[in-house]
């Protein structure tokens, strides 16, 4: 039997709203898995836009590693936080003199080693270096330490995502979607042993558009001028994926989703 290794993932938090869901929800998922390692998406932490450093000390109190996106230069706060904390991550193709890394090496007990990368999509987004390229470099990198390595692709097209699935299947642990707040149903582990999800979601307002509140949504599509949007308070919904891991071969043994949804916020 192999030895398995616990990942738990969870999706974008949003905001206040997402942090107290966190707090509230995440000791469940510790009792119900025991996982060796927590991930959480962190772009939105503060405010549903970008990271500070006050915040991002709360959250890695209670994970192992926070991921981002394109959001997380939103707060200047955040920006230099990074250089100083390694474990909060930034998209490793953006260019490489922007503050931060794009990937970070967690060690947990029995000597087990997770990497940990960051990359983003480019499709509908931001025109920045290839993540495909970049994801060659620091996976050859990463696999030099240990063959456990988990992908946040923050992307928008499900299409890119697919196709990076597909282009790291047998050479990573997992590819796990993030950016649009929308879970997805779509899990599976890929012929050469890679989970795959195309979202795994958010964490934060349920009765909202995306974590934001519905009205301030609304109000944009409907008369087309910028809006304020702010996190949505009413209603919990949290979302995380949990992959087992053989330790030893890095390929994945099992997916699951889980979703955690109140209308009340209970």
């Amino acid at each position: 039997m192999p030895d398995k290794l616990g990942v738990l993932f969870i999706g974008d938090l949003i905001g206040r709203p997402g942090r107290q869901a966190l707090k509230k929800k995440l000791p469940e998922l510790l009792e119900k898995y025991a996982p060796a390692f927590v991930v959480a998406n962190a772009e939105n932490a503060a405010g549903g836009a970008g990271i500070t450093e006050e915040i991002g000390r709360e959250l890695l109190s209670q994970v192992d590693v926070l991921t981002s996106g394109n959001h997380v230069w939103d707060k200047k706060e955040g920006v230099s936080y990074m250089d100083r904390e390694p474990r909060l991550l930034r998209p490793a193709n953006y260019p490489p003199q922007n503050p931060g890394k794009g990937s970070f090496i967690l060690e947990g007990k029995r000597g087990w080693k997770a990497g940990i990368l960051n990359l983003q999509g480019r499709v509908f987004m931001e025109p920045i270096d290839c993540p495909f390229r970049v994801a060659d470099e620091q996976v050859e990198k990463l696999r030099a330490v240990t063959p456990v390595i988990v992908v946040d692709f923050h992307a928008e097209a499900t299409s890119e995502k697919q196709a990076l699935g597909w282009y790291l299947d047998g050479r990573v642990s997992a590819v796990i979607g993030t950016h649009t707040h929308v879970p997805t149903a779509d899990e599976r582990i890929l012929p050469g042993g890679t989970a795959y999800l195309t979202d795994v979601g958010m964490v934060g307002g349920r009765n909202s558009v995306i974590g934001i509140q519905k009205e301030q949504a609304l109000a944009r599509f409907l008369t087309a001028r910028p809006q304020r949007f702010e996190p949505e308070k009413a209603g919990l919904f949290f979302t995380a994926v949990y992959i087992e891991i053989d330790a030893h071969t890095g390929k994945a043994l099992s997916i699951k989703r889980e979703l955690i949804a109140d209308e009340h916020g209970d």
